[in-house]
């Protein structure tokens, strides 16, 4: 039976704080990351005092709880009394050019000085010379590889430190590829002066502590049975160990209880909602990755589709694409897209993120195909992962047709 507007407004069964089950909300309890929170607290440690720090890289696949480390670390700084340090927080996927990470910088810490009708070298000028009154400023960016011109931002902070005496700049930057830094320029890299952390996924036995942790506060007593709560924390543990996965299998699970008018989660709801979730996760994280990837994923998409156009493998179901072959669809998806196609090494870096992500799986062939041929298996049905794109690329349901191009 469907749920009328009465049925919405009632107080609900199972859910008694539904804000500690987002992946935005930070609890004051971090589970099986005191280690990882350290690191950061130690790299932020001296702009508390008033010196200039190292910066700091943090990596790892989503749902490690790399930015709910960060934020919790920078509300133990804003709680402290006359810390000298001043704190920004930035989502690079909002704020995605240096001009704007710069306004936004400014924003926070100088209200007053309007924003509007100035350029990035102004905005500089004026965030140079705050900060030459003692201050340091530790900036978290968060996505910091969805950066445009990450380059020159990259280069403009770094460069402060340098020309500044009273003051300066620490970066922590928060990003899920480890790879991100090979396209700074050499002077960037060089002037870095950084640390590096990386999240490791979690094992099942962490995943289900978290959920138990987050149950107390979010659900009603007795709503969730530990069976069904571990039965979530192994999917989630299947999933590559993503906590924000088993969050969100853990809500779903209640919504569908919810609509039960059940006040117990079921083994069946957890199921349901553990298949529901996969699908919105993985077609969520193609359609927030960088464009080249994006690009390629679209390239094996197509060929995945069609009906014999490109020579591939078949293994029972399964369909195998040649490498080389998405590579030159690749390119001349980025030449009718005019972007730049990036060389053969750059692929390979591109494919090894997509494997890195579980969107595909790739493999050396035996003897007697094209020699030793690298093999690419797309891991999710080729026509949605299509259609994902196609809204992401173009904002369209049909992009480019599946055929070969001359």
């Amino acid at each position: 039976m469907a749920q009328t507007l009465n049925d919405l407004l009632k107080e609900s069964a199972v859910f008694a704080n539904r804000e500690v089950l987002s992946p935005h909300y930070t609890p004051q309890r971090l589970v099986y990351r005191e280690k990882e929170i350290n690191k950061i607290e130690n790299a932020v440690a001296p702009a508390l005092k008033g010196e200039k720090g190292r910066n700091l890289f943090v990596y790892g696949k989503t749902g490690t709880g790399k930015t709910s480390c960060v934020k919790y670390v920078i509300n133990e700084v804003k709680s402290l009394p006359n810390t000298k340090a001043q704190i920004s927080y930035i989502n690079c996927r909002i704020y995605s050019s240096r001009f704007r990470i710069l306004g936004r910088i400014i924003t926070e810490h100088l209200p007053t000085f309007a924003t509007r009708g100035y350029g990035a070298a102004d905005l500089y000028e004026r965030l140079v010379g705050w900060l030459e009154e003692g201050r340091i400023l530790v900036v978290a960016l968060d996505e910091i590889d969805m950066v445009k011109d990450l380059d020159d931002l990259v280069y403009m902070l770094t460069r402060i430190n340098s020309e500044i005496k009273g003051g300066g700049v620490t970066m922590v930057g928060i990003s899920n590829r480890v790879s991100f830094k090979e396209s700074l320029d050499p002077r960037s890299l060089s002037a870095l002066y950084e640390t590096e952390l990386v999240f490791s996924p979690y094992y099942a036995t962490e995943l289900y502590e978290i959920l138990k942790d987050r149950v107390s506060l979010g659900f009603k007593a007795g709503a969730i049975s530990d069976d069904v709560l571990r039965f979530i924390a192994a999917a989630a543990a299947r999933e590559g160990g993503d906590a924000r996965f088993s969050l969100k299998v853990l809500s779903k699970a209640g919504e569908l209880a919810e609509e039960r008018a059940s006040s117990t989660v079921s083994m069946d709801d957890a199921t349901s909602a553990a298949k529901v979730t996969e699908e919105d996760v993985v077609y969520e994280l193609i359609s927030t990755l960088p464009e080249p990837l994006k690009l390629v994923l679209y390239a094996l998409s197509l060929m995945a589709n069609s009906g014999g156009s490109y020579k591939k493998l078949m293994d029972g179901t399964d369909t195998y694409l040649f490498s080389g072959d998405v590579y030159y669809r690749y390119k001349s998806l980025a030449e009718s897209m005019h972007r730049e196609a990036k060389s053969e090494r750059w692929y390979k870096k591109y494919l090894a993120e997509l494997e890195m992500q579980g969107l595909v799986t790739t493999f050396e062939s035996g003897k007697g195909i094209r020699g030793h041929a690298k093999l690419i298996k797309l891991l999710y049905p080729a026509d949605k992962t299509k259609a994902v794109l196609d809204a992401s690329l173009f904002g369209t349901e049909g992009g480019v047709q599946s055929g070969p191009t001359a």
